[in-house]
């Protein structure tokens, strides 16, 4: 061969130097493209992690703005809305340098008037202390009992004209068993320390005693919960013998009745009458292990309780 091919020998070596060489760029190559997509990755990732734990909200913060504070779902010591998560929230709204009004955009069918009345509480202390903040209801679907409590405390309320308003009343609902009972044949052997222990056991008989002590019980609460909406709507409230009934009404009804002040949604109010569009949420979000534990604490105290109270 090197007869025929005198440098051959020398080519050999030079292809195979230049395959070498191909070769290892070809690698470079492909661990720039492997670092290029490993980084865009990364900082995709980066990306939805900033949105997700809320890393701009400082910034976004820091400018001026509405801030938005959803109450969505039943209000509760063990649910999504409490008067610790709520008050939370407006703490950190009014603290915010950029805030210019705030919004509670409400979409709750009541619950615990204790957390309701707790938030109210709380609202119309934030606006003493914050005068130059006006803060606004907006109701999405139902704002009813519980709900309605906590609006009342705002400068003014909004409405959908096709939002569910009102149910001013108080309830304590349970079942009884004694009939089905008597019917298989089944003995309730209830003791207790204090006549009283027992009452509303809804495996016993309703004693008059006891169903009129419960009765005087709620009528003191209703009582309570017509002090607040006559002190929250004050002259703008149309007073008939239905508005404290616990019967709800349309949005279009309720601006009619004064239990509301106008027509408009979250973006309306921040545009026309904060004067602030951009808007910022301030909703305290709650851990998946909270939560959890919330559940479990509810589980445990429905088990033992065994009874519904609220303004529902």
């Amino acid at each position: 061969m090197s007869d025929n091919y005198p440098n051959g020998s020398n080519w050999e070596r030079e292809t195979l130097h230049q395959l070498a060489l191909a070769t290892v760029k070809e690698q470079r190559r492909s661990r720039q493209w492997g670092i290029f997509f490993k980084s865009l990755g990364f900082l995709y990732l980066f990306i939805i992690l900033f949105y997700i734990t809320g890393w701009n909200e400082g910034r976004s913060a820091s400018m001026e703005h509405t801030a938005l504070i959803d109450i969505d779902g039943v209000i509760g010591s063990d649910d999504v809305v409490n008067a610790d998560s709520v008050i939370a929230s407006l703490k950190s709204a009014y603290e915010s340098k950029g805030t210019k009004g705030i919004i509670l955009r409400i979409n709750s069918p009541g619950g615990s008037p204790v957390q309701a009345g707790i938030i109210n509480d709380e609202i119309k202390r934030q606006r003493k202390l914050h005068p130059n903040i006006p803060i606004y209801a907006v109701v999405q679907d139902v704002c009813a009992s519980g709900g309605y409590y906590i609006a009342v405390a705002a400068d003014k309320i909004f409405v959908d004209k096709a939002s569910i308003v009102g149910s001013i009343g108080v309830l304590m609902d349970g079942f009884g068993f004694t009939g089905a009972m008597d019917k298989v044949g089944v003995e309730r052997r209830l003791m207790t320390a204090g006549e009283n222990k027992g009452m509303l056991d809804p495996f016993s008989p309703v004693s008059p005693k006891h169903r009129e002590f419960a009765q005087q019980m709620l009528d003191q609460i209703h009582a309570q919960f017509i002090a607040v909406v006559r002190e929250g709507r004050g002259k703008r409230l149309k007073e008939t013998p239905e508005t404290f009934s616990g019967l709800f009404w349309s949005g279009e009804s309720s601006v009619a009745m004064g239990l509301a002040d106008g027509f408009g949604s979250s973006d309306y109010v921040a545009r026309e009458v904060i004067k602030q569009e951009n808007l910022v949420d301030f909703t305290a979000k709650e851990g998946l292990a909270d939560r959890f534990a919330k559940r479990l604490g509810a589980s445990v105290s429905a088990s033992v309780l065994g009874r519904k109270f609220g303004l529902e």
